[in-house]
């Protein structure tokens, strides 16, 4: 039972990374123990799976696809991202720089922690890593495109969202917040909102059973230059969460701000409704802030270390 209940806090563990812009529930996973299992877990839902589906062999299907394993972790992702969504919202807009510092230090630390699963460091993982760290840098740069409830859109939102819970380093939420969707995802989460939840859910499965398909493979046949990819990608995704950075908001010819649909509303309006048009990046004053935001990215870090120790299974 107990293990169940840890599976369970991993679980739960990677829902909260995945609403969080700059943090990859895939790297949780990663350093808790638990990711090329999910990954071949997921994978079993083939064609196999299936037959025995149709046969009415559900104890050998459960027992192929870990199903036991998967509804632990999945229950606690679905928890997580469910209670976590609105307080999130709420910690982003009224504390950004402090939650993006505690962040930050989770990001930190996890490089190490992914970066050691490499057994050969070479030329060619150092390449890997290279790349990984250039395209994390290259999305970070991007300018964040205005909200889209087309269905087909959504159900990218969805592909891309369900990326982060299998690419260690790439933040679903992030690349959603890039997208404009971001918000759009979260409120439609705290308020149940099933016109947008349906595609982003469809988009999810759909991603789930074809990047788990292709990591899979890419494990099987370039494991340390695979690990390298993933390792840049959770360094070059520092920059995505940099905590001292400005948002620019779209504003009319009155230099008021406004939202999508061009209505005049208040700063404090914008952090929920606000078009964000792109990130200015600064380096800190050394203030009390500043001090506190330390002090979070030490947690973050001891946390993610913690989560690694917890991560260390047992032999079955």
């Amino acid at each position: 039972m107990i293990n169940y209940v840890i599976l369970f806090l991993k679980g739960a563990a990677m829902g909260a990374a995945n609403v969080i812009p700059g943090v990859s529930g895939g790297t949780i996973a990663f350093i808790t123990g638990i990711y090329e299992k999910l990954i071949n877990s997921i994978k079993a839902f083939d064609l196999e799976g299936l037959k025995l589906i149709l046969r009415g062999e559900i104890i050998a299907f459960a027992k192929r696809a870990n199903l036991s394993f998967l509804a632990s972790i999945f229950a606690g992702v679905a928890v997580s991202i469910l209670s976590l969504a609105k307080l999130l919202e709420f910690l982003f807009c009224t504390y950004p720089v402090l939650t993006l510092a505690f962040f930050f230090g989770l990001i930190l630390s996890s490089i190490f922690l992914v970066g050691k699963q490499i057994s050969h460091w070479n030329l060619s993982s150092v390449l890997m890593l290279i790349i990984g760290a250039g395209v994390a840098v290259g999305i970070s740069f991007l300018n964040p495109a205005n909200s889209n409830e087309g269905f087909f859109y959504l159900v990218i939102c969805g592909m891309v969202a369900m990326s982060s819970m299998i690419l260690p380093g790439l933040s679903g939420s992030y690349v959603l917040l890039i997208m404009g969707n971001y918000l759009l995802v979260m409120s439609a989460i705290g308020d149940l909102n099933i016109a947008v939840l349906g595609p982003v859910g469809l988009g999810a499965v759909l991603g789930l059973l074809v990047f788990t398909r292709l990591i899979s493979w890419l494990f099987e046949k370039f494991k340390d230059g695979t690990i390298g990819l993933l390792t840049g990608f959770v360094a070059g995704s520092l920059l995505i969460i940099w905590p001292w950075k400005t948002t620019l908001y779209k504003v009319n010819g009155n230099n008021e701000f406004i939202n999508k649909k061009l209505e005049i509303i208040s700063e404090a309006e914008t952090c929920k409704e606000g078009v964000i048009l792109a990130y200015n990046r600064y380096l800190p004053e050394l203030n009390t802030e500043f001090w506190a935001a330390v002090a979070l990215i030490v947690i973050g870090a001891i946390v993610v270390w913690g989560i690694e120790k917890l991560g260390q299974e047992k032999p079955e």
